[in-house]
């Protein structure tokens, strides 16, 4: 048996929580990232029990740059990877005008640093191994600016294009870099109701986290750059204007923001 590691950031819920499982039904050791006190010894210990696995965690706050520092340094000194899966992220609903400087820095703390420092500082490592994949969740909003989520798509838009830059500089070495772009999902029950309000598209869109994880662990392995869960969502970002599809997304986060202006 592989006695290497995968780790996964953002694992305690969510499409982080599917990755782990899809990825303990295989047998894969892992290493479990998330914030304190969101279930992560009761997880581990669910899926070594469930899987006959090693399943370690470790409780941070990503968006402080040296939790980030600890942590990678804590990973390397203790366990071998070949597995990254940078799914750790935050977005928000807000008036740009109303939001406080934190909450900006929050999320490119997260979503860009976060993402970019752990890869770096993990690098060495996942080359030890004879294969070795790293995944970055991006998201569809990296394809389509939106008012009222500014700083979220932009934050996406950095991931997609940081892992197909370092696919491309790593095509040669045993790491191989994927993104996945993902659209709405089940997260939860409050997501899924919020998301239902947002219109048929929007409904038709939705899918399930262990649906996404499944399909992006095997493309992940195949070596596949670009990964896109739902291809309805990929054409209609593609193919539809920006200056139809820019106004069309805006006005459904201002709606649901009740923003009279």
């Amino acid at each position: 048996m592989n006695q290497a590691f995968a780790v996964i950031t953002g694992a305690s819920q969510g499409l982080g929580k599917a990755f782990a499982e899809v990825l303990a039904r295989q047998h894969k050791n892992l290493v479990l990232i998330s914030l304190p006190n969101e279930g992560l010894p009761e997880l581990c210990a669910q899926f070594e029990n469930q899987f006959s696995i090693r399943a370690e965690y470790y409780e941070t706050d990503l968006g402080i740059k040296e939790n980030v520092t600890d942590l990678a340094a804590w990973i390397n000194a203790n366990f071998k990877i070949d597995i990254l899966i940078n799914n750790a992220g935050i977005g928000g609903t807000k008036c740009f005008d109303d939001v406080s400087t934190a909450y900006i820095e929050n999320i490119i703390s997260i979503n860009v640093s976060a993402t970019s420092i752990l890869t770096h500082r993990l690098l060495p490592n996942l080359k030890l191994s004879e294969r070795a994949f790293i995944l970055n969740v991006s998201s569809l909003a990296a394809f389509s600016p939106m008012a009222f989520k500014t700083v979220y798509p932009a934050s996406k838009a950095f991931i997609h294009s940081f892992s197909r830059g370092l696919h491309q500089e790593l095509k040669n070495t045993n790491v191989s870099v994927s993104v996945v772009n993902p659209g709405p999902m089940k997260t939860n029950g409050n997501t899924t109701k919020r998301i239902n309000k947002q219109g048929v598209f929007t409904k038709m869109a939705l899918q399930e986290p262990t649906k996404v994880a499944q399909y992006s662990i095997k493309k992940m392995k195949q070596g596949k750059a670009t990964i896109v869960p739902n291809p309805l969502s990929w054409l209609v970002i593609n193919y539809m204007p920006s200056w139809i599809m820019i106004p069309i997304m805006s006005k459904k986060f201002k709606n649901e923001l009740n923003v009279q202006k």
